[in-house]
């Protein structure tokens, strides 16, 4: 199985521009994490309400058959705030690597409400997600990353990363 790699972080760090030039680098499909969520989480986040555990369930098995499904690697979007989470990522990927897009609250809080109406994610569950964070620092096939550098020297550092990874 040839490696993937998922980008986590709160809401507002840059996980899809960092993933999708990553990807690009890789040669490596995308896969967006929130194309899979379903309606009811949309609605809640939508209506600025938090996700829970339960509402996260089959979303992240879903997420795990996508890392199955693409056997030749991919490189996966996903919040993975908690270590539980990534847990059930890793079960089905072994070997699975995460960056984490490490941003502060004022700076995720501006992004976010910088995007509009026209995302789906409210503003005010910022707080929620930073709440919810268990930061995977320390954890085994994690790189953590300034979010708010420019994202070609992020796109570099990720890419040198991988390069050493792949040898380990």
């Amino acid at each position: 199985m040839a490696e993937s790699i998922v980008f986590m972080g709160v809401a507002g760090c840059g996980k899809s521009s960092l993933a999708s030039a990553v990807a690009a680098d890789a040669g490596l499909p995308l896969v967006e994490g929130d194309d899979f969520h379903p309606r009811s989480n949309l609605e809640k986040m939508s209506a600025g309400v938090a996700l829970t555990d339960a509402d996260r369930v089959d979303w992240l098995e879903t997420l795990g058959e996508q890392l199955r499904a693409h056997p030749d690697g991919v490189v996966l979007t996903c919040s993975a705030l908690k270590r539980a989470y990534r847990d059930t990522l890793r079960a089905a990927s072994p070997g699975l690597r995460f960056v984490f897009l490490d941003i502060s609250r004022d700076d995720a809080q501006r992004r976010v409400a910088g995007r509009g109406s026209a995302h789906f994610f409210s503003a005010n569950l910022v707080d929620n997600q930073f709440a919810t964070l268990e930061s995977p620092v320390g954890e085994q096939h994690v790189l953590r990353v300034d979010a708010v550098a420019p994202l070609a020297d992020l796109r570099r550092e990720v890419s040198a990363w991988l390069r050493k990874e792949s040898t380990t």
